[in-house]
């Protein structure tokens, strides 16, 4: 008998969210799974961890599905260090991440609390994907991208994400009919121009609501950006190490 994959299952939007249940659902048919992600949304945490306050982090039973589950109270790195490090009695073969109820493309993946949660599995030796779909709505359709979670996760499992990386999978808002494929991509080099909403609470002090605008320069059509807006799932390789290696020669140049 083939022993199934076990699959560490995380997310951002909280464990009752619908896009981490549509994809507990997916990973049950594909592997062994345990959850452990955060009991409240913890959206734009990117790679905060907890170390002024304990963590607390219980078993539950959300549905009745076979997946094994714990309610985390830290971010969602936090959820995967646990889990790897206390939780499970063997490192997963896999870590997934999502699915995200908004868009992970771009320069979002920096202040993205799913894909932290991939890339801190990644740091731990973990091979890891993040899945995004562009839709905020808490009702979001995952259910039409089940057959595409399903391949990603079978065809990586079979062919090994390299070491260090993770995959940043995000899918169009799109019906099923309109997705044209899947595309391997770079990073769109796109950024936000930030702004505030100053207002005034009833007790005459200042607050503040960070607004923007997201602005896509990038007109390259190997771009994740580019795959998004024309139809297709997008899937970028990344990896923690934030070196930028053609520009150690210039910086030995600077003499320090």
């Amino acid at each position: 008998m083939i022993e199934k994959p076990l699959i560490l299952v995380t997310n951002d939007d909280g464990i009752s969210a619908p896009g981490i249940r549509s994809l507990i659902s997916v990973m049950n048919e594909i592997g062994e799974v345990v959850v452990v992600a955060p009991n409240s949304p913890q959206s734009a945490m990117g790679h905060a961890i907890t170390i002024n306050s304990t963590l607390e982090c219980d078993k539950i039973t959300v549905d009745n599905g076979p997946q094994t589950e714990y309610s985390c109270s830290g971010t969602p790195a936090d959820c995967v260090k646990l889990g790897i490090n206390e939780i499970l009695d063997r490192k997963p073969d896999l870590c997934v991440s999502g699915i995200n109820h908004g868009s992970n493309s771009s320069i979002n993946v920096v202040y993205s609390g799913t894909m932290s949660a991939a890339i801190e599995a990644s740091i731990e030796g973990v091979p890891s994907i993040g899945f995004s779909l562009l839709d905020y709505s808490w009702k979001a359709n995952f259910e039409i991208f089940r057959d595409y979670v399903k391949k990603i996760t079978i065809t990586a499992l079979k062919n090994k994400i390299p070491s260090g990386n993770s995959l940043n999978v995000n899918f169009p808002k799109l019906s099923k009919k309109e997705i044209k494929g899947i595309k391997i991509c770079r990073q769109a080099r796109a950024f936000w121009i930030e702004k505030f909403d100053k207002r005034i609470n009833p007790q005459g002090k200042k607050y503040y609501w960070l607004t923007g605008d997201f602005i896509n320069d990038d007109n390259s059509q190997d771009t994740d950006e580019w795959a998004l807006e024309n139809g297709y799932i997008s899937i970028v390789p990344i990896k923690f190490d934030m070196t930028d290696h053609k520009n150690i020669k210039k910086l030995e140049e600077w003499k320090f």
